[in-house]
Order: C-alpha cells, then structure tokens, then sequence
C-alpha cells in the first residue's frame, strides 16, 4: 500500500525518534494504519515539522548528527527490522546519572510484554486459589518469560506468602507497605502446598513479605507451609526466600529445620549503602547472621543471598561485599541490576553493562560459590531450578 511516505517523512520520524520533535506525526501514523485518517494529513503535518527539526539539527554536535543518520529510520519501523541496527555495543546513552537527570533504559534491559497461554493460565490459577506473587508485587521484568515458559518450557512463579503488604519500607521495593497488615490467612499454608503439588512442579520458590507486626515475623507460617508441601511431595525441591525475623534467630531455625533445601535472604546491596536502600530495621551484619545460622542449624542446606548493582556502589565495594559473603558460608550468590519501579523509589544511579556483569560472575566463581548467577535481568528467584540443578 502506498502511504504517500516520502524521504522527508523518513527523516522527519528519525528526528522525531531521537528528539521528540515531531510527536504528532507518529501518533498520525498509527492513526493511518488503523484507518482513521488520510495519509495526507501525515504529509502536511509532517512536512511543517520537518522544517523545524531540521533547523534544529544544524545545532546538533556532529555525533549526535551521526547518531540520528545512521539510526533507525520509518522504512525500518514499518518492516520491524531493528535488531541489527541496534546492537549494545553501539548504545551511546548515559550509563551513569548526573544530578538531577534521570536515565534512560538501555536495549539490555527492555523485556517483552508476558502473554501467552501459560502466562494466562498461571495468572488465573493463583487469583482462584488467593495467593501472590513477588513476580506481580516486586513489578519483576522477567514475568514474561517465567509465568510463560520462556526458553525451557516450564513456567514457574515464586509464591509470596502472609499476604501482599510488608511491614517496612525499603527504598528499592514496591510491594505495599502498612504498619498493620491484615492477619494471616489460616489457610494459606493448606491452600499453597495444595496447588504447587498439583501443578506437578519439581522445584518451587516460597517468598513473604516482612511482618513485624507478629512475634515470630511469621516463621512458623512458612514453615508449616514448606511441611505440608513435602508432606504431599517428598521429591520437591523448596527454596525459601526469607525476611531477616528481625535477627530472630529461634524464627531462623524454625524456617531452617521445616524440610526446605535451599535458604535464600537477600543482603540487597554493599554494606555502605545499607542504610539508604533498605528499612532501617535492616542491615547488613543481621544478614549475614541469618544465612550463617540456617547453615548452623543443617549444614547440608544451601544458602543463598542477592545484590542489586547500579545504586552507586563502587567495583571495590562490590568485590569485598562478595568475598565478605563467602567467607560467611554463603553458597550461592546472584547479581542484577537495580531497576526503578516507580518515580517514588531510589533513581538508578548507573546501569552495568552486560560484559560488566559477566566480570562479577568470573570473580563469583573464583571466590567458590558453587554458582554465581549475574546478569542485568537476573533477580534472586530467576531461574532458580536451573541454576540449582545444572549451575553447580
């Protein structure tokens, strides 16, 4: 179909694109794909603004002129032909935040919409049986690909227990938050252990919110969970992610001697910045308390801990955090990049690049984890039956 494009609305869209210039011809294009107007009111708009962008481009420094030539352009919109035009290595974008800016996001950490089949299936499964999930609460970027199956064909989700509302309020995290949520559900345990066995699920992930409101922060609740589970499937592997119980180290054990597999408690990020990423209730020695008491308790459970990179912490930092950790008995460890879910949350002070990541998961394995799972999309449940079974 002819559209009547000329080059000049080629060149218009690719100013458009890259500066923002000449937003009411995109949205006029879609419109003329839906049939909604003529494409000559494309032509006139566009050839007015392509005017104006182009007295704006003789401004630009040369890079940026080269940049927009070079880059994507409408031909290459129309035929979904973009991967090749742009490939990682040549991003150019700023990577660390200076004052007051907030960054873009890199084509390494842009995910596809979830949908498909299993995506719905799973999704309709837990609003039956009212349970939650930190996929949906923690807004994780791998949704997609877990609840749908992704490249392994299993789609898996980590169940969050006690409820979707947290007792504290972390500065990276936008699960609710509430000094008193609603009681426990007395039936969540049964009502979890029944589904996950039905599912036929060889390996399962069980996280909670923080409640410091209860006396045992809720230890016992997990616990009674992870037994009926095994109850109904003794060859089910369980992986808790637990809260810190407030270094509750009797509501440690009670998690620690339940049956689980692997005892999973996030650090988050380097000793320094504990303080202005986390509650206050939280901090890194309590951490490190907890993961070492579990593997006190039975040594023969794999523990398991997370930091996120990008909250301005420097290389020196993150290195003595990961062999601080290993010293401790931590047996494995997983790095990811930290992600701004809403505008009220703690801004992305630099996005690591994917060789970046690479480097920590060599150094992770010189220092002796048994995997170092790194990778800006990486989060501490991602994958988690696969890096267990075939990681170490």
């Amino acid at each position: 179909m002819n559209w009547g494009i000329t080059p000049q609305h080629n060149s218009c869209y690719k100013y458009a694109e890259a500066y923002s210039a000449c937003k009411c011809c995109t949205v006029l294009y879609f419109l003329i794909v839906l049939g909604a107007c003529r494409p000559s009111m494309l032509r006139q708009v566009c050839l007015a603004e392509y005017h104006t962008s182009y007295r704006a481009l003789s401004n630009l420094p040369d890079e940026k002129k080269e940049l927009i030539k070079n880059g994507p352009d409408l031909q290459d919109f129309l035929s979904g032909e973009l991967t090749d035009k742009s490939s990682w290595a040549a991003y150019k974008g700023n990577l660390k935040r200076l004052k007051g800016e907030r960054l873009r996001l890199p084509p390494w950490v842009r995910t596809e919409i979830p949908m498909g089949k299993n995506y719905n299936k799973l999704k309709n499964t837990l609003r039956n049986l009212n349970l939650h999930t930190v996929c949906e609460e923690a807004r994780c970027p791998n949704i997609g690909e877990c609840w749908g199956g992704g490249e392994y064909g299993t789609a898996t989700a980590t169940i969050m227990l006690m409820g979707d509302t947290c007792t504290r309020g972390c500065r990276f995290c936008s699960v609710k938050t509430a000094r008193n949520p609603p009681p426990l559900d007395p039936d969540e345990p049964f009502n979890t252990a029944k589904a996950i066995a039905d599912w036929g699920l060889d390996y399962v992930v069980l996280t909670s919110v923080d409640r410091d409101d209860i006396s045992d922060g809720g230890a016992e609740h997990i616990a009674k969970t992870v037994s009926l589970l095994k109850e109904r499937n003794q060859t089910i592997l369980i992986e808790c992610l637990t809260p810190d119980f407030r270094g509750n180290l009797k509501a440690v054990e009670t998690v620690a001697g339940s049956g689980l597999d692997v005892y999973a408690h996030n650090v988050e990020t380097v000793p320094a910045l504990q303080r202005h990423v986390r509650d206050p209730r939280a901090n890194f020695d309590q951490s490190v308390n907890v993961l070492k008491h579990a593997k006190n308790v039975r040594p023969e459970l794999i523990s398991k801990t997370s930091i996120m990179l990008g909250l301005g912490e420097t290389d020196e930092q993150i290195y003595s955090t990961m062999k601080a950790l290993r010293e401790a008995g931590v047996d494995c460890l997983t790095l990811g990049q930290y992600m701004q879910p809403t505008k009220r949350h703690l801004k992305v002070e630099e996005y690591i690049t994917p060789e970046k990541f690479k480097y920590w998961e060599k150094v992770g394995n010189e220092l002796g984890f048994l995997y170092t799972a790194s990778g800006p999309l990486v989060r501490s449940s991602y994958k988690a039956e696969f890096f267990m079974v075939f990681g170490h």
